[in-house]
């Protein structure tokens, strides 16, 4: 079973842009490549890449991070570059399970993707001078 549009609270982690919002491809088995469209609005979906880092806690050790694919509805908008800081906007979680060929009780793989209505810019963090 497979949990769909699981609401997600990222404030505990900065997200910067890894790599800029592009329109989300699709290979064809003959190899042809063509832009996701949504089936409800027809517009083109897009992905953008974000590295999801936590933000320091008193008296935890800071984890290191982790890089992340964000499935967008459409276009964000101008100006979403490589480095900068953002936010998700109604962020959301699914998972998905493939199942196993030969016994199909069994799950093959499992993961989950995010997608988010859309992205917000933020102020670069501030580092404290110590």
């Amino acid at each position: 079973m497979a949990l769909q549009d699981l609401p997600v609270m990222l404030s505990g982690y900065r997200l910067m842009v890894t790599e800029a919002p592009a329109a989300k491809m699709r290979e064809a088995e003959d190899g042809t490549v063509t832009p996701v469209v949504d089936r409800m609005s027809g517009e083109v979906q897009y992905v953008v890449t974000l590295f999801a880092k936590p933000m320091p806690v008193e008296g935890r050790k800071a984890g290191k991070g982790e890089e992340i694919r964000v499935n967008l509805p459409g276009d964000p908008g101008e100006g979403f570059e490589e480095g900068m800081y953002v936010e998700l906007v109604n962020a959301v979680v699914n998972t998905y399970e493939i199942p196993d060929r030969v016994d199909p009780r069994k799950i093959a793989s499992a993961g989950l993707w995010f997608k988010a209505a859309g992205l917000k810019p933020v102020a670069r963090p501030v580092r404290n001078a110590a």
